[in-house]
């Protein structure tokens, strides 16, 4: 065979061998695009999930604030003046009545001073009287200026005895008003001075919370508004009360206003300093809600998935007020309307779904099965969330 026959043969073998080779990677391709076409074909199963039921509620539109408790009257118990004290009964956290006996001064030298007074007072006075006799039985005796005399020396000794008297009063420390006592800050026989604080004592019958509003609600506040208080020191419990005052000037700075609400405090479980948190009731309105957790927020949209014959409808919505568990839906969704609540990371616009079971709105303590799927798998109930609405998602 000859160099050029040789030469001829070897390109159309190279050139077989590379169209043989293009064939064979393209067939898997070909394969592989040929199966998902007939995937893609093929019906997509229904979506299980769980839905709730949209409704029409009572809500009551608030505005939040912070605060601390202050006694309704408060003071300190000081002495009126020096000396040792030889009664105390000072008992931390006890309650006492108006005028209960605090403690008590030595009160030694003031009944002395006392007694002198009224020694002085019952000889003026004596003195007065026979001049007076006399006066009248014979006027040329004892002169008017003598009585005029007289009469002033038994004033300025009844003054002296008011004196004395007030002065042995102020050895005794009693209660102003009704209220707690606070902690003891000294101890029978100390000697004490005006400046020394030996107690405090609260009125807690009530307690009053001061904070502030911004101004923009400054026209829905009133005197006896209803106002919620909770506090961490009572997890679970509400204190309930009412606005007592309202200032009347606007700080310029913080473009808010201060308010004083009451809250009755009859068990004296709140005591003065505690942080509570204020939730204070301006109006209520009916409103369509729906379970917070049905609600997603992608890209900036509000959506929510609304199933109507069996398919999930994507619906684009504006919300509103949010409570605990709920969320206030303005427009995109009807009284009465059926939405996913649970498994919406299985579930597509248009696509089918399979309810589990419908879920009550929070409020309500169990979960209404759908007949005939009591051998369904439930899903795992979802606690009150208080972030804000929109948590849910969906891929």
């Amino acid at each position: 065979m000859s160099v050029s026959r040789q030469l001829v043969l070897l390109l159309f073998l190279a050139v077989a061998g590379g169209l043989g080779y293009m064939m064979y990677q393209e067939r898997p391709a070909a394969t592989e695009s040929a199966d998902a076409g007939g995937q893609s074909g093929a019906p997509r199963p229904a979506a299980a999930v769980d839905v709730a039921t949209a409704a029409t509620r009572v809500l009551e539109r608030s505005v939040e604030a912070v605060g601390t408790t202050r006694a309704l009257q408060s003071v300190d118990i000081v002495p009126l003046t020096d000396g040792r004290l030889v009664e105390l009964n000072i008992t931390p956290g006890a309650a006492i009545d108006r005028g209960d006996v605090i403690a008590r001064l030595d009160p030694g030298i003031e009944q002395a001073t006392l007694a002198e007074a009224e020694a002085t007072l019952a000889e003026r006075t004596a003195a007065l009287d026979r001049s007076t006799t006399l006066r009248q039985t014979n006027a040329s005796t004892v002169s008017q200026a003598t009585l005029d005399s007289l009469k002033a020396e038994v004033a300025a000794a009844e003054a002296a005895v008011q004196r004395a008297r007030h002065n042995l009063q102020d050895r005794t420390i009693s209660a102003p008003f009704s209220g707690v006592l606070g902690m003891r800050a000294v101890d029978l026989g100390a000697r004490v001075e005006t400046s020394m604080v030996l107690t405090t004592l609260d009125d807690l019958s009530e307690v009053e919370i001061e904070f502030r509003l911004p101004e923009t609600v400054y026209g829905q506040i009133h005197i006896g508004q209803r106002i919620h208080a909770e506090s961490a020191a009572f997890p679970g419990r509400t204190f309930s009360g009412s606005v007592a005052a309202i200032d009347s000037r606007i700080d310029s700075v913080s473009r808010s206003f201060r308010v004083h609400a009451r809250l009755p405090n009859e068990d004296r479980v709140l005591p003065v300093g505690m942080f509570m948190r204020l939730d204070l009731a301006l109006d209520d309105r009916h409103a369509v809600v729906v379970p917070e957790e049905a609600v997603m927020v992608e890209g900036g949209k509000t959506e929510i998935f609304v199933v109507v014959d069996g398919v999930a409808e994507l619906r684009s919505i504006e919300t509103g007020l949010r409570r605990a568990g709920i969320v206030e839906v303005l427009d995109g969704v009807a009284d009465g309307d059926t939405v996913v609540s649970r498994g919406i990371q299985s579930v597509r616009d248009g696509g089918a779904v399979r309810i589990i079971s419908r879920i009550p709105l929070p409020g309500h303590s169990t979960e209404i099965e759908v007949p005939g799927t009591a051998d369904a798998p439930a899903s795992p109930a979802a606690a009150a969330n208080p972030e804000p609405a929109g948590t849910g998602s969906r891929t």
